[in-house]
């Protein structure tokens, strides 16, 4: 009898430890990471100490190192105690991966059967806790040579997680793992619109808010933004866009009594009412191929991107309505505060911490501004033969800065620029790293590694 009462003891204690885990159980600060670059793809976590230096061959300050079969530029989440992620896993043995600064556009020929995985990862230990196949055959699209089939970043409320992997589909998981609904959207070619036949792969991420999955789906033909129910997959609204293929993940932001989904694009810079999906907003004149993620902070949004004959940084009011565009010389207006025709990234991601916005470019270009007026404060080269496509994040006053070559640079935050420290990963670094409770979580071609301050 006390055997049985003192195992009945050891489930009901772990059934607790498991459950404050569960949905609104850690809404702490600093904890949860959950979608693409963090909580409203901010890119930084504060309120714990956070690493400078590290040193995977030696295992100083990394937490544990696991790996991650398959390729994935998919960036890991972080909700409680689990780590989210996925992969593409080819049936070629060492499938075709280029990085580096070079111009070809060809996609990469493999029409092996694939398997697309979601993985859940201890985040204290990295052991693999469920993996589940979402889905099993030749890809519908190819894919470039520096990209990959899971490049979309998993998003989280909690109760969710909510996998994309855009033409093989929409998956939606309970955190345990059961396959609650999946939703297939058709073939979803993100390819140059320029050259048809140059098929890059799917990239934007989905976003979780207020029980809502937002995804943006700017493709060849019939590009769109659609909401739909975490608990169901019911879709709300479906609104078209008229755009090119882009790479964006969307940003949901409160603006006075209402919401605001706010996209990326070329064409089609904009935002849209978050009940409804009627637009609010937009602007014209970007670069052609977006791929960096609306961020909003001081008030406004800042939006970069790059290519073609343009390469600009917006930054705009919340209050914006209609058609904003710049007329011939200028760089601003009642709605956009300030801009620059020249200098914004191709690939990254703004990061504004504190009252800066940093800009970093894939030839390693990192500038600081004053986020509110656009005052440059500093230019500055990161690496000297590095090439770079990851996003900056930041905690703890640094800022943490992964090179495609492995090297994760880590930079003061502030108007000085200084370098602290250098730290190889000894292997590809592509996706986008993610941070909770000081720890910061780097995945690379092969594996996940958790570095931190002991």
């Amino acid at each position: 009898m006390k055997k049985r009462f003192l195992f009945l003891g050891l489930g009901v204690l772990f059934f607790l430890v498991m459950f404050t885990s569960l949905p609104g159980q850690n809404n702490k600060t600093g904890v949860n990471w959950p979608s693409f670059r963090g909580e409203d793809a901010k890119g930084f976590s504060d309120g714990f100490a956070s690493p400078i230096s590290w040193d995977v061959e030696s295992s100083k300050n990394v937490k544990w190192k696991t790996p991650i079969p398959g390729l994935g530029h998919s960036s890991p989440i972080v909700w409680g105690n689990f780590i989210y992620i996925t992969t593409a896993i080819s049936g070629v043995e060492d499938p075709e991966l280029k990085v580096g600064l070079y111009g070809s556009i060809n996609p990469v020929e493999d029409e092996t059967e694939h398997l697309f995985k979601v993985y859940c990862l201890d985040k204290n230990s990295g052991k693999i806790i469920w993996e589940h196949t979402s889905h099993k055959g030749i890809p519908k699209v190819k894919r470039h040579p520096k990209a990959t089939h899971a490049n979309s970043t998993p998003a989280t409320d909690g109760e969710h997680v909510v996998a994309f992997f855009g033409s093989e589909g929409l998956y939606c998981y309970s955190m345990q793992g059961k396959l609650l609904w999946k939703k297939d959207f058709g073939v979803l070619d993100s390819a140059f619109f320029m050259v048809p036949t140059a098929q890059w792969g799917f990239a934007s991420s989905p976003v979780i808010h207020d029980g809502v999955v937002v995804i943006q789906a700017d493709v060849l033909e019939n590009s769109f933004l659609a909401a739909l129910d975490v608990k169901t997959g019911k879709v709300l609204w479906k609104t078209g866009r008229n755009d090119y293929p882009t790479w964006s993940t969307p940003t949901v932001q409160a603006v006075g009594q209402g919401k605001q989904v706010i996209v990326n694009g070329f064409k089609h810079v904009g935002a849209y009412d978050f009940k409804t999906g009627k637009e609010i907003w937009k602007l014209s004149g970007a670069g052609d191929i977006p791929v960096p993620t609306p961020v909003v902070a001081h008030g406004l949004v800042f939006i970069n991107s790059a290519h073609g004959k343009m390469s600009p940084i917006f930054a705009i009011k919340l209050s914006a309505q209609g058609d904003i565009s710049l007329k011939p010389g200028e760089d601003s207006n009642e709605f956009i505060v300030w801009s620059i025709n020249r200098g914004g990234a191709y690939m990254q991601t703004p990061l504004i911490y504190g009252d800066y916005l940093y800009n970093l470019r894939g030839n390693g270009a990192f500038e600081c501004y004053k986020a509110t007026t656009g005052e440059r404060i500093y230019r500055e080269k990161v690496g000297n033969m590095s090439s770079f496509s990851a996003s900056a994040v930041a905690a703890d006053g640094k800022l943490y800065l992964p090179s495609e070559q492995g090297d994760i640079f880590v930079v003061k935050a502030g108007p000085e620029f200084e370098v602290l420290g250098q730290n190889p990963m000894k292997d590809i670094c592509m996706a986008t790293p993610a941070i909770s409770e000081g720890v910061v979580f780097i995945r690379t071609h092969h594996f996940l590694a958790a570095v931190h301050e002991k």
